[in-house]
């Protein structure tokens, strides 16, 4: 007899016959679908996270990413739309980019997957327009465009709409932690500094 049969058989014992059935679980999540869409809660969790948030139509994009950047240099992904990029900016796009040029640019603009409104959550996917997930982490500053049509109300939501053998990116905010003497510490695991443009 081993050691683990020892220790089954003793719990065995003390569990009695017949063994006790387990407690039923009441499991009445709220299914995707049962909440309603609302951009202003979003909104308002995302500020609450220290980060900004700028709305405009789609066609002002351009004009409020080159606000944001001022005169840095950034890096985008492959696929991202040209019309989101002012021009002036001095853009890097990342073709397997290794750190040391990563470290040479101060911000990344990329889309998005999708973006829960409940807990101010936006979800890369490493599709086209967002790019690997490395270029997302090293800048100071990632500026998320996200169209109104991409927000759902929940997790369930999200989930339904994410391809759950992609890479999957959840940003709550600008990368922070608290995690010495609770003094909160931004830019420890990310960009220090999220701008989310929501077009409308």
């Amino acid at each position: 007899m081993t050691a683990r049969d020892l220790v089954l058989g003793r719990l065995r014992a003390a569990l009695g016959e017949p063994r006790p059935t387990p407690a039923e679980v009441p499991r009445e999540y709220r299914p995707a679908g049962a909440v309603a869409v609302d951009l202003d809660v979003l909104v308002d969790r995302l500020t609450d996270y220290r980060a900004t948030v700028h709305r405009c139509p789609d066609g002002d994009v351009a004009r409020v990413v080159g606000e944001v950047l001022g005169g840095r240099r950034v890096v985008v992904p492959a696929g991202l739309p040209p019309h989101w990029l002012p021009s002036g900016v001095d853009v890097v796009v990342d073709h397997d980019l290794d750190v040391a040029q990563l470290a040479t640019v101060d911000g990344v603009v990329t889309g998005a997957a999708v973006a829960v409104a409940e807990t101010g959550t936006i979800v890369l996917d490493a599709a086209p327009d967002q790019g690997r997930r490395i270029i997302t982490l090293l800048p100071d500053v990632h500026v998320c465009v996200l169209r109104a049509d991409q927000v759902v109300a929940t997790v369930p939501d999200a989930l339904a709409r994410v391809a759950r053998h992609r890479p999957l990116t959840w940003i709550s905010g600008p990368s922070a932690t608290s995690d010495i003497e609770l003094d909160r510490v931004e830019g420890v695991h990310g960009p220090r500094n999220l701008h989310v443009v929501l077009t409308d």
